[in-house]
């Protein structure tokens, strides 16, 4: 049963792209400028109030010291670290404050990944039987939407979900439908029903630090993903949940599942990996 005094905000980003090609129809898949993962990333904030004021008072001390006075990421002109967190950007000092004060803070972080050779062979299989398909990036997006929110919009009365904007496109219509379905399965599943309110807030990171703390979380993956370094996972991983690798399956049909009893570290993944 719901717990019809609470409410749950979650906060939603992506790293790497849903790019299979260019627009001449073209592989793309690893080249330069294109991920060949895509992840997508939920954290759950016990307080995004405090951690909001922590990471707006630490920029703010970074700003004023002396160290980084003439780093050019850190001027106002270069739109980079002077207005927000973005581990990207970030010099590796801006990113070590950063990664020892998200440790200080009560947060659970889960994920979803997917190798895009993969998806390229559902495409071409699709193509196949159904000549008129035609994939869209959105289409990938929406597809892990349902699989990241499956088990998590059952215990709360309502809950508050904000996305970080992909482009001009609103899609807050389209991501509530796939947060709907993600509950369907629930409870089809489970035959419990639930009647929870989910509201969906477009936003930039910018305007929001949880969404600059999850730019952290999925940094950490991705280079764990596209260049096998596997140091910024490591110093998080107290605070990941769960990474549901959709496309480990070499012992299961439904990917593999790295949590605390099962961490994903070089070893794990490199006895996990289904052949190509």
């Amino acid at each position: 049963m719901a717990n019809k005094n609470a409410k749950k905000e979650y906060f939603v980003d992506e790293a790497g792209d849903g790019n299979l090609f260019n627009k001449k129809g073209n592989i793309i898949i690893g080249q330069e400028g294109c991920s060949r993962y895509f992840l997508l990333g939920v954290l759950d904030v016990k307080d995004p109030n405090s951690l909001s004021t922590d990471f707006l008072a630490l920029r703010e001390q970074l700003l004023n010291d002396p160290y980084f006075r003439n780093v050019p990421s850190m001027q106002k002109e270069s739109r980079k670290t002077y207005f927000s967190f973005h581990a990207k950007d970030d010099l590796p000092e801006v990113r070590r404050e950063v990664f020892s004060l998200i440790k200080k803070h009560d947060l659970s972080f889960l994920a979803v990944v997917r190798d895009k050779m993969k998806v390229l062979q559902y495409v071409n299989q699709r193509n196949q039987n159904f000549p008129d398909y035609h994939y869209h990036p959105n289409e990938l997006y929406d597809f892990m939407v349902r699989v990241l929110f499956k088990n998590l919009l059952h215990k709360n009365s309502e809950y508050e979900i904000t996305f970080s904007k992909r482009g001009n496109q609103d899609r807050t219509n389209s991501l509530k439908e796939a947060l709907e379905k993600a509950r369907k399965r629930y409870e089809d599943q489970w035959q419990k029903t639930n009647h929870s309110i989910i509201n969906v807030l477009p936003d930039i990171p910018l305007n929001s630090i949880p969404l600059q703390i999850v730019d952290y979380f999925l940094w950490s993956l991705q280079r764990f993903y596209e260049r096998k370094e596997d140091r910024f996972l490591e110093l998080l991983w107290p605070q990941f949940k769960m990474v549901h690798d959709l496309d480990d399956t070499r012992k299961a049909r439904y990917g593999c599942f790295y949590d605390k009893k099962r961490p994903l570290t070089r070893a794990a993944f490199d006895d996990n990996l289904p052949g190509i």
